[in-house]
């Protein structure tokens, strides 16, 4: 039985999608060149000329991910083959107009090339018309489907209602539809019971309702949007999405999705492992030397918030003495900590008791670059006191990030300086890309891992 997690969005399954594309691609481009370059009853590998062309194309469909491998459940057919029609015609281009500039042409037949296109065009269309079918069957059944909150029982809360319940080959269930006075009491008792998405049925006009529902809303992971009316719409110039044919305003959404993902996990996987392979003696010397200096194990596990506010354990160099504190109260360190060890005081003032979080990067717990995490205590008690704190959430934690490299590492004592520390990770969320990550890396190599404030 399939479950509302397993969605075409889902990294592993766009990277299955991704595999499909190219084990189509590559045997069609075979099975053309064995049909009409080798004798009939046996087989022939391609030419290295023909690999370096399908593994151009593969680099090609990593890069155009965002069009290709994203979720079209809430858009018809036509926009999906559409997307792949544009796509490949742009890449045929491409390869013709490589082949030219670096004479590369007369090493490819023209019979090949012309078949092979128009079969890898064909397939490519057929394999997403049966996914996409077959989708919209299992969501009718009720597999597959994402949880939608209603807040708003007006018009345009109805027409809603309406569309969703015509549209449910898109999977889209209406799990509740409240008015906004209920929505704090409704928070409160289906804390555990989170919808996929939350849409705001209200009119623009009422921006102190809209207001006092997002204030309610504030420690919500879910995708946040508002359907305006429609008098409205035209006076919004961006954030408009569309969802089922109807204008909504996206509010809170998370930007790990399409490209931005897919580099982001090449990003960290690459990298981390590069790291730790370079830092591996490094890591050796510290683990020894934590056990020497006092009693007790060499890495420190702890529980943190990661995306989407789920709980990941991450590693660290034990830097303190062990000690026992409660559950539900985790102390910061401060200047002149009794509990930290004398080693524990230089790991930390250099940031080396953070090495071991390149294995939760490669894990797929952590990001290199990113907020940073803190500890679900932490969490429970500043989500109450900074605006926006949640938000955080909304990317994976990272070892180093846009607040970390503005000084704002370490102790946070006074509210202002937490405040200001998620005004930075905002920043970078709403910011996110390759050469932001790029930039924030080289900036943490130049300025250093120490900090002031780092003890």
């Amino acid at each position: 039985m399939l479950t509302p997690s397993l969605r075409l969005s889902s990294p592993g399954l766009r990277y299955v999608a991704w595999a499909i594309d190219n084990a189509i691609i590559g045997l069609s481009a075979g099975l053309v060149y064995n049909f009409y370059n080798v004798p009939e009853g046996s087989w022939a590998w391609l030419p290295e000329l023909y690999v370096y062309l399908l593994i151009g194309t593969a680099l090609m469909l990593g890069l155009m991910s965002d069009s290709l491998y994203r979720s079209w459940r809430l858009n018809d057919l036509g926009n999906m083959l559409r997307s792949v029609i544009t796509f490949w015609s742009s890449l045929v281009v491409a390869i013709i107009l490589v082949m030219y500039l670096s004479k590369t042409s007369s090493e490819f037949s023209r019979v090949w090339l012309v078949l092979w296109s128009l079969l890898c065009l064909t397939s490519l269309l057929l394999q997403r018309v049966i996914v996409y079918l077959f989708l919209r069957w299992l969501r009718k059944k009720g597999y597959n489907y994402k949880k939608v909150l209603l807040v708003g029982t007006g018009a345009i809360g109805q027409h809603v209602v309406t569309t969703v319940h015509d549209c449910a080959w898109s999977g889209m269930r209406i799990c509740d539809h409240i008015e906004p006075a209920q929505l704090q009491a409704w928070t409160e008792r289906a804390e555990n019971q989170q919808p996929d998405e939350i849409w705001l049925c209200l009119p623009l006009s009422d921006m102190a309702v809209i207001r006092t529902s997002l204030n309610a809303l504030r420690h919500s992971l879910a995708n946040i949007r508002l359907v305006p009316d429609m008098f409205s719409v035209n006076l919004m110039n961006h954030g408009i999405s569309e969802v089922l044919g109807m204008p909504m305003l996206n509010l809170s959404a998370s930007p790990m999705k399409g490209t931005t993902r897919l580099l982001k996990e090449i990003e960290d996987r690459v990298l981390a492992l590069l790291i730790l392979v370079l830092i591996s003696p490094l890591m050796l010397v510290i683990a020894v030397a934590v056990k020497v200096n006092s009693p007790g194990p060499v890495y420190f596990r702890q529980k943190r918030n990661g995306w989407n506010g789920n709980v990941i354990k991450i590693y660290k160099f034990r830097t303190m003495y062990v000690h026992q504190e409660d559950d539900y109260k985790v102390s910061q360190a401060t200047k002149n900590d009794p509990r930290i060890t004398p080693l524990g005081a230089f790991l930390r003032r250099n940031s080396l008791d953070e090495l071991p979080q390149f294995i939760n990067v490669l894990q797929g717990r952590m990001s290199i670059v990113g907020p940073r995490p803190h500890v679900v205590a932490h969490n429970d008690y500043y989500k109450e006191k900074v605006p926006r704190y949640m938000l955080r959430h909304k990317v994976k934690p990272g070892i180093t990030g846009w607040a970390q490299v503005h000084g704002f590492r370490g102790e946070t004592e006074t509210l202002d300086k937490m405040e200001k520390r998620v005004e930075y990770d905002l920043y970078y969320i709403e910011h996110i890309s390759l050469w932001l990550d790029i930039k924030i890396i080289a900036m943490t190599i130049f300025k250093g891992f120490s900090g002031r404030n780092a003890y």
